[in-house]
């Protein structure tokens, strides 16, 4: 291997720090779930140890990603989604921090619009350059794309609360004072995701148009260099 070739592999590698901080937190989320899952277990709470389930199941993504279809994913990626799961799912509905704190259930909302809007915007960036898939969008359509991504994906959470609650009688659309529909919450919910997702959109479509101030630069970057093999020379 020639040293230019040695350079340009470290710049594809992450920090040893980035390692571990990344390992750390991983395991010990995991270690807290699954004693908070054999709790549940025992307790026969099967709605919420479904929830921790699938917070476990985030957690072990990046293997899966790997060993399934050879993408490494950024540390950045895989924390974000992690904390955010373990937020809406374990805080949220396990701990009850929905009916605990008023404003918990409309910032994870915003934060699920902004992080939907990411994935979405990723997504079609990284087909739009990959070598694998032969495509050249404008950034309009990527921008557009990744607004109704996020929109699309928060209308099937709002599906998913409904079924369960109607299947389990359980209570994961909140009502809202002077309304036990839960309509209120459900509008609610929609307009912030929808609005996390237009901000990133924006800011995405700027990004294409080279506005280089775009935060989510840096992971670009990151997922390219993790995986060059998919992208174009």
């Amino acid at each position: 291997m020639t040293e230019n070739e040695q350079s340009t592999s470290s710049s594809h590698s992450p920090s040893n720090e980035e390692v571990r901080l990344h390992k750390l937190l991983v395991r010990i989320l995991l270690a807290v779930m699954i004693f908070e899952g054999a709790y549940l277990l025992y307790e026969r709470q099967w709605l919420s140890l479904f929830l921790v389930n699938l917070i476990i199941l985030t957690l072990l993504a990046p293997v899966v990603f790997k060993q399934q279809l050879n993408v490494t994913l950024p540390a950045e990626f895989h924390i974000s989604a992690v904390l955010f799961s373990f937020a809406a799912l374990y805080l949220g509905e396990v701990q009850q921090f929905y009916q605990r704190i008023w404003w918990w259930d409309i910032a994870l909302h915003a934060t699920a619009g902004l992080l939907m809007g990411i994935m979405g915007f990723l997504l079609v960036y990284i087909l739009n350059e990959t070598e694998r898939v032969r495509l050249n969008l404008t950034a309009g359509f990527i921008a557009i794309f990744a607004f109704l991504f996020a929109i699309t994906i928060g209308t099937f959470w709002e599906i998913f609360e409904f079924a369960i609650d109607q299947i389990f009688q359980t209570n994961m659309q909140k009502p809202m004072l002077g309304d036990p529909s839960g309509l209120t919450d459900t509008m609610w919910d929609v307009i912030v995701n929808a609005a996390g997702g237009f901000i990133i959109s924006f800011t995405g479509w700027r990004y294409l148009k080279k506005d280089q101030s775009f935060f989510v630069h840096d992971w670009i970057k990151k997922f390219i260099n993790r995986n060059p093999n998919m992208f174009r020379k």
